[in-house]
């Protein structure tokens, strides 16, 4: 087996092939830019070279510096990860000249199917059925917008070497098409490297659905089943799962074996992924291959057993695979929640700075499945704006999808994140959403079920009830701590009363609460009464309960006469108080927010790429301001109404913080 390898990559990713190498024996050099000088895959691994400053085109995806760090290693092998050079036909030539193995698939077949374009054509000449489209390179603005006017709205524009929502736009008319060409091209070239773009036709109310392969050198091709991943956003896929919802055993039997005999037919090997659109009626449509490591990979693993990152390093190593397709089954089922550096109230755009709390759920075995988190970050870590605003992927598995999503439901709410923008209270809410919970999802699921974004999951009223009777228990347990405090006044007793109101999401619940052997019963005035055990005292910023039987866990921060509760996506203002107290809060007046409407403030952190106007144009609804660039996206900012541009306050090139000013309007 090789002594040493080499991790072309960075993040979760690389940590996540650290861990296997360890477990295999083998020692691993991981590469750093400036901005991962004191990344995690840095310390895990057991050498590390710098190659270079912040931004991928000068340092992860330079192929020189990294064959550089090889030689300079001694490394046998290299395992590229996903993203960044996992895909390039130059960077696996180069190993091989080098006389370095790679871990992945032969040069010819990341050629033939690492190329959108190519990949499409040779599918189509193999009889698999694609998606109608035009799989020629395209010259300009004007030639996508007459292409796409051909396949017809709606078109999907796409960098050819692309990967992971970049460089991919959807356009549903000529002005659209025009604008996502080129900033397509941008982001691809940022990305990749490769500024070539195709445009397909947009299928709507598609699935998204992924068939894992597994191919050795001595002819063994095998499937490792399907990923759902029809829950996206942008083209990002947010929430996957193994196996899907909608397949039959025999669409199942049908993409797996469509997928080997176009792996077999460019003599693939190594882990590889072939992606379908699946419609209503469960045909399906060869979408493109992806010959590297999936980001999603840790569903296949928990429903099959196999260490995909093992494989992909037996394989190039020359060892036959360890099974046949018939000893492959699926066991019980694996949800993934990706945790994205991105602020779901603000739009999900981009968030950075640094993770002054991270505290992941325990990783293992529970009373009723398992926690799995993949991640490349620590407390005290920074979220760079220079890379995928992915920073963890958390798993569970369980026997049935019910009890997967159970157990994720549990694992978001014990998922602690501050210091950033992050989008867990967003995956907690769809995980509570009654048409994911059924199965009845599409690529158009984000888009139809929040349409004006995401403002805030609003709770159901047993949970509702839950809550509360958690917030009048903790209540209680704080307030008779306070009673204990040193200095009070000789011969003054503080007494701790039994009525209170709760005041959340717009309801009142007036309740008595009562100690118990177990810690607290909350009545209502219903007369329902809820027990509620903690063993949670003030301060800890996540609270651990049973109400009623059920296990319930919220992230708390204390707000006066009251406390700030999050869980399943709901970020609540919990105030219990006394009746008193209630009623004259009642007469409280609201503190108005101040008035921006004359400004167009950045959304994000980011680079200024450009600015679209001048002070004294008028602009119309819907034109294009500015075009910000964060974490390799391009975010183009339109105006929201008529109006006259008074002075721009930002220029291109200008880095600029969240709400700082780039045009002043009259």
């Amino acid at each position: 087996m090789f002594k040493k390898i080499l991790i072309a990559n960075r993040g979760e990713i690389a940590c996540r092939v650290i861990k296997t190498a360890r477990k295999m024996g083998i020692k691993t050099v991981a590469v750093y830019s400036d901005a991962d000088r004191h990344a995690l895959h840095v310390k895990m691994a057991d050498e590390a070279v710098h190659i270079g400053p912040s931004p991928a085109a000068q340092s992860y995806i330079v192929i020189d510096k990294i064959m550089a760090a090889i030689k300079a290693t001694g490394a046998e092998a290299v395992h590229p990860g996903y993203g960044f050079l996992s895909e390039n036909m130059n960077f696996a030539a180069a190993l091989e000249a080098a006389g370095v193995v790679f871990i992945g698939p032969p040069s010819p077949a990341i050629e033939a199917m690492g190329d959108k374009i190519t990949s499409k054509k040779l599918a189509m000449e193999a009889g698999v059925s694609t998606v109608p489209g035009h799989m020629g390179l395209i010259a300009d603005a004007d030639e996508a917008v007459k292409i796409a006017t051909q396949i017809g709205y709606p078109v999907m524009i796409k960098a050819s070497a692309g990967g992971g929502g970049k460089g991919m736009r959807i356009a549903f008319d000529d002005a659209e098409a025009r604008e996502g060409f080129q900033s397509s091209k941008n982001e691809a070239a940022a990305s990749f490297g490769d500024d070539r773009i195709f445009i397909e036709k947009f299928v709507t109310q598609p699935r998204h659905i992924e068939i894992q392969v597994l191919a050795d050198k001595h002819g063994n091709t095998v499937y490792l089943h399907e990923r759902e991943c029809s829950i996206q956003r942008r083209n990002q896929k947010v929430i996957e799962e193994a196996p899907s919802p909608f397949l039959d055993p025999e669409t199942r039997k049908a993409m797996g074996e469509q997928a080997c005999a176009l792996a077999r037919a460019v003599g693939y090997t190594s882990a590889g992924t072939v992606e379908f659109i699946v419609d209503g009626s469960r045909n399906f449509y060869f979408l493109e291959m992806n010959t590297r490591l999936q980001v999603e990979h840790p569903v296949t693993e928990l429903i099959t057993g196999v260490d995909l990152v093992e494989q992909m390093i037996r394989v190039a190593y020359g060892e036959a695979l360890p099974f046949r397709q018939e000893d492959l089954k699926i066991n019980g089922w694996a949800m993934e929640s990706r945790l994205y550096a991105e602020d779901p109230y603000r739009n999900f755009l981009p968030s950075i700075g640094r993770l002054t709390r991270y505290r992941p759920p325990v990783e293992g075995a529970t009373a009723t499945g398992i926690v799995r988190n993949d991640t490349g970050v620590f407390e005290g870590g920074e979220i760079s704006m220079f890379y995928d605003p992915m920073i963890a992927k958390l798993c569970t598995w369980a026997p049935t999808r019910a009890a997967a999503i159970d157990e994720m439901r549990l694992a978001l709410d014990t998922f602690e994140v501050e210091g950033i923008g992050h989008n867990l209270p967003f995956v907690g809410a769809v995980m509570d959403h009654p048409r994911f919970q059924s199965g009845n999802i599409t690529t158009a699921f984000i888009a139809e079920e929040y349409p004006d974004g995401f403002k805030g999951a609003t709770l159901d009223g047993d949970t509702l009830r839950r809550v509360a009777a958690a917030a009048a228990a903790m209540n209680r347990v704080a307030e008779i701590r306070r009673t204990r405090i040193s200095g009070t006044m000789d011969n003054h007793e503080r007494r701790v009363g039994d009525a209170w109101v709760v005041s959340l999401q717009g309801t009142e619940h007036p309740v008595t609460v009562a100690a118990d052997p177990d810690g607290s019963t909350v009545t209502f005035a219903d007369g329902a009464a809820l027990r509620v055990a903690s063993d949670w005292t003030p301060g800890q910023p996540l609270a651990r309960l049973t109400v009623d039987g059920q296990p319930i866990a919220i992230k708390v921060a204390k707000i006066p006469m009251g406390f700030r509760m999050r869980l399943r996506g709901a970020d609540l203002k919990v105030h219990v108080r006394t009746p008193r107290q209630h009623a004259l809060a009642g007469l409280m007046l609201e503190k108005a927010a101040p008035d921006t409407s004359k400004y167009l403030l950045c959304p994000m952190p980011g680079l200024i790429v450009r600015i679209n106007v001048e002070a004294g144009d008028e602009v119309q609804e819907g034109q294009a301001l500015a075009t910000v660039e964060a974490m390799k996206m391009e975010n183009i900012l339109k105006a929201e109404r008529t109006g006259v541009v008074k002075a721009v306050r930002a220029s291109a090139g200008a880095s600029l913080r969240v709400d700082d000013i780039i045009l002043e309007f009259e």
